[in-house]
């Protein structure tokens, strides 16, 4: 049965952070690791050659559009999606459920799964746990991640237990048909697969959740079901709850995060892997992460300023052009502005990352943490 192999390298003395190399079929990872997202088999307005060259590693995929389009048989036909979009790093395929549960007025849930009708042309679907592994293991991805029931916030305390105990109940059930494929399947790519802890807004719910998805057993574990309105504060908590009650030796994931002042609170709470769309999303919007705080491009304050957007950034787009030319792609509506933004912000992610990571190797990484968040979240002046 394929394997990922994680190696913990350095702790910090006075966090739980932590850096790691986490080996794939398709390449080491250094972790702590920020993921971009390509929804639809891309990471929108960047080609996989300005990925490599920005030093992405790894990127998610998404289950549920691409089993709509271009569906699951097109991509296993032409060798899986690494093939399809000449992608030579790892891919993560979340499960599809986050988007299905989405949807509201279009799923409902039960014990089985989740039935649902495409946002594309109304037809109806089923996502039950062993099929959501089943579309993942088309597309061939290195980890795959299990189907979960994802709560919205405000949610009660019963609600939020009826949904991890679901989401257990799943786990398992995917983790069968995993074991299944593995011993079915003539090809040794089925990808591993991470288990998903719910709980809504409860420490304790949290912990239990954890503590139970260890005991079914797992390469891996993501934090699911979380940054979708609650204080960040809380989120932090929710997080370092969680991992207490993790295995040390194993990869921690938490799940659609989060705004660049976040991710050292993340790692500081023993994080590993992290995905987010804002970086490429703010980016075609006209909002630039630097390490200044936010710049929106748009405002009429930078129509003649010839200074790069960011001039501690050593990214592509800092190095030749000006905030004047960026703000003139963007009010003109030219696609090269949403191209070279979303590059500078994926770039600036990943730097944060590598900072991170050797802040923490080096032994100083609460003095990161402390100056950075209040440095970057402001508003450029």
């Amino acid at each position: 049965m394929p394997t990922l192999q994680f190696t913990v390298t350095h702790h910090d003395a006075e966090t739980k952070a932590r850096t790691g190399v986490l080996q794939t079929a398709h390449g080491l990872i250094e972790t702590p690791v920020f993921m971009p997202v390509g929804t639809q088999g891309t990471v929108k307005g960047l080609t996989q050659d300005i990925l490599e060259q920005l030093g992405v590693r790894i990127l998610l995929a998404n289950t549920y559009h691409l089993y709509l389009r271009p569906g699951e048989a097109v991509i296993r036909e032409v060798g899986g999606l690494h093939r399809l979009m000449s992608w030579k790093g790892a891919i993560l395929t979340d499960s599809g459920g986050y988007q299905v549960f989405s949807l509201r007025d279009l799923r409902k849930v039960t014990d089985e799964g989740v039935e649902f009708r495409s946002h594309l042309d109304g037809s109806r679907h089923l996502l039950s746990p062993e099929r959501a592994v089943e579309i993942q293991s088309a597309l061939r991805p290195d980890i795959m991640m299990v189907l979960d029931e994802c709560t919205e916030y405000p949610v009660s305390h019963a609600i939020s237990q009826r949904a991890m105990e679901r989401t257990l109940t799943w786990a398992v059930r995917s983790k069968e048909a995993w074991e299944q494929l593995c011993i079915n399947d003539k090809d040794p790519a089925t990808g591993s697969l991470f288990g998903i802890g719910q709980g809504g807004v409860s420490p304790e719910l949290r912990r239990e959740c954890a503590q139970r998805l260890t005991e079914i057993g797992f390469p891996g574990y993501a934090l699911g079901g979380l940054s979708l309105g609650e204080p960040r504060t809380l989120t932090y908590e929710l997080v370092g709850a969680t991992t207490e009650c993790l295995p040390k030796d194993q990869p921690r994931y938490v799940m659609g995060v989060g705004l660049p002042e976040e991710l050292p609170h993340y790692v500081a709470q023993g994080i590993d892997m992290m995905d987010c769309v804002l970086p490429t999303r703010n980016g075609r919007n006209g909002m630039l992460f630097t390490s200044h705080g936010r710049l929106h491009i748009r405002q009429a304050r930078f129509a003649r300023d010839t200074r790069p957007p960011d001039e501690s950034c050593g990214c592509p787009t800092c190095r030749r052009y000006t905030r004047a030319y960026l703000r003139h792609l963007f009010v003109s509506g030219e696609m090269l502005g949403a191209i070279l933004n979303s590059c500078h912000n994926l770039f600036f992610y990943l730097d944060t990352m590598r900072n991170i990571r050797q802040t923490i190797a080096a032994g100083n990484f609460s003095c990161f943490l402390k100056g950075f968040s209040d440095r970057v979240q402001g508003e450029v002046s």
